[in-house]
């Protein structure tokens, strides 16, 4: 039986893209060039004046639904509440509307039996304005409600607005949209697309270097004394000092990546290791992050001493103690490195935390992610299978996430994200996913957004001021091998704003930041800082709305 032969080829293509670029000039474009244009129709809601009152307590549960041909939306509704205000966007695809008229129903949620109308309004379609950016957003207006023989009601009025528009207009992002109708209540937030900030990232370095007159529990018996250094979740500990005695010598480092801003301490204590496995602490300090010294240049730190504060208990009360022992430490904030969260030979920055430190930015680089095709089915709703792909890119510490395109194998996002670039060197990359978070919190098979694919590209092969239009193969390796899961059209621009200033980061500048070549940190060190640093993003990002979740950083 004859294989099929997989085309795992890089294509060039020629997507109808720049319809939107802006004439008088080379250099003047507009921030939606690299995608083809998409237009909607965008329907806002704003409140509600005027409407009946319930008999028996004067308060209804209003909502509002808006039908147009086979597509039905409806607003959130307020329960026992007297004012009505919604607020909220909804974009049809006007390639999908099918319909001439446009019907917004306002409704009572607690109205069971019978009919639940309050008032409608009925819309030709071909009557609403288009309003294209960089226009302001089109000014909201009160619209009489009819009932449903159509005679105008006497106070009952709706406040919204309507209009035709592209993907480029600013309610875009924040919308509800035609192609998620399956998806209802807070699942809506998965759908949306966002941009995340990494947060900034610093190596802190805890030089041990000595104690002194430290108080042992027995004196018939040689100490064997280490330093254990707490930060969040990380825990790291020195050698047992060689010196056997009340004063004993370290001189080593403890290095911890910490993230702005600095809420975590820094907690050292000085334990003696007894027979049995036994632990004693000789004492503890407790130092803020906030507090520590930023070195950004490649000086030394001034060692410090510290007061081991020994808690005793006598009775079951805390004993006051009038000796305290000492601890010597250099403990810096060094932002001088840079903090790696990613593969060294993969990474899309590589300055170094203190900003001062930075270079002169070099150029922009644009991205459109047009669409992706032929996509494998990830999961099964209601017994047949589907996709539900959105896109994450990432580089330097700007993350962003495409809208998620609800049961589609040939998903069309057409939006373009931006990124100051300080170093040629540097590589994006872009990922494919499944969300299977859609469903009102309940995430489908082990909880995890599926990865379709991964590219890859690097800056440096990129000429200045050319658009680049490909359709990259996503591939997953697999038991069996590497697996094509589809194919994804991006469009790619890297603008040059100083040639100087490319021209020396090519000459004169190195690859890292001094400090990395004056003061060097191991390929062990750097993976094991890398891990923590991976770990501490997870945790950030995860803490936004919509969260970008561990299996996608």
């Amino acid at each position: 039986m004859a294989v099929e032969k997989v085309d795992f080829s890089l294509k060039e293509t020629s997507p109808n893209i720049g319809s939107d670029r802006v004439s008088g000039g080379e250099k003047l474009t507009s921030s939606f060039d690299l995608v083809e244009k998409m237009e909607f129709l965008f329907v806002r809601i704003v409140r509600a004046r005027d409407l009946p009152l319930k008999a028996v307590n004067g308060i209804i549960d209003p909502y509002v639904e808006i039908k147009i041909g086979n597509y039905n939306a409806t607003t959130k509704y307020f329960e026992k509440k007297p004012d009505f205000e919604w607020n909220q966007v909804f974009a049809f695809g006007q390639d999908r509307l099918q319909a001439t008229t446009m019907e917004i129903t306002v409704r009572d949620k607690e109205l069971i039996i019978g009919d639940n109308m309050i008032g409608k309004i009925t819309v030709a379609l071909h009557e609403v304005p288009t309003c294209l950016p960089p226009d302001s957003p089109l000014a909201s207006q009160w619209y009489k409600l009819e009932d449903k023989n159509g005679f105008t009601l006497r106070k009952c009025e709706l406040m919204l607005a309507m209009w035709y528009s592209t993907q480029a207009d600013r309610v875009f992002t924040d919308a509800w949209h035609s192609d998620s109708t399956i998806v209802s209540g807070e699942s809506l937030l998965n759908t949306r697309s966002k941009a995340y900030l990494s947060p900034r990232l610093w190596y802190l370095r805890v030089n041990v270097i000595q104690a002194r007159d430290l108080v042992p529990g027995s004196k018939d018996r040689n100490p064997q004394v280490y330093v254990k250094a707490v930060v969040g979740d990380v825990i790291l500990r020195t050698r047992v000092s060689p010196d056997k005695n009340v004063n004993p010598k370290w001189n080593e480092d403890l290095m911890f990546v910490v993230a702005e801003p600095f809420f975590d301490s820094l907690i050292v204590t000085v334990e003696d290791r007894l027979e049995n496995n036994m632990v004693r602490c000789l004492g503890k300090c407790v130092i803020r992050l906030s507090n520590v010294e930023q070195r950004l240049l490649p000086l030394p730190a001034d060692p410090l001493w510290y007061t081991l504060e020994d808690i005793v208990f006598e009775d079951g009360m805390e004993k006051e103690v009038n000796f305290f022992s000492k601890l010597n430490m250099c403990v810096s904030l060094d932002g001088g490195y840079h903090v790696f969260d990613e593969s060294v030979h993969n990474g899309s920055d590589y300055r170094p935390t203190a900003k001062m430190l930075w270079t002169a930015m070099i150029g922009v680089l644009e991205l459109g992610i047009i669409n992706a095709s032929g996509l494998q089915p990830m999961k099964l709703r209601d017994g047949r299978e589907t996709t539900d792909a959105y896109c994450v890119a990432k580089y330097g510490p700007k993350w962003v996430k495409t809208r998620t395109v609800v049961d589609s194998f040939d998903p069309k996002w057409n939006e373009q994200y931006s990124w100051d670039v300080y170093d040629p060197y540097t590589m994006l990359t872009i990922g494919v996913f499944d969300d299977c978070h859609l469903h009102g919190g309940d995430a489908v098979g082990d909880g995890k957004d599926s990865s379709l694919g991964k590219v890859r590209i690097r800056l440096s092969t990129l000429a200045t001021n050319k658009i680049y239009t490909y359709s990259y193969p996503l591939l997953v390796l697999q038991p069996n091998g590497a697996k094509k899961m589809g194919e994804l059209q991006l469009a790619i621009r890297f603008t040059c704003s100083s040639y100087l200033s490319l021209f020396l980061v090519y000459t004169m500048n190195p690859l890292l930041p001094q400090m990395h070549h004056i003061y060097p940190l191991s390929i062990y060190q750097l993976d094991i800082l890398r891990k923590q640093a991976v770990r501490i993003l997870c945790s950030s990002l995860s803490r936004n709305e919509p969260p970008l979740r561990q299996e996608v950083v």
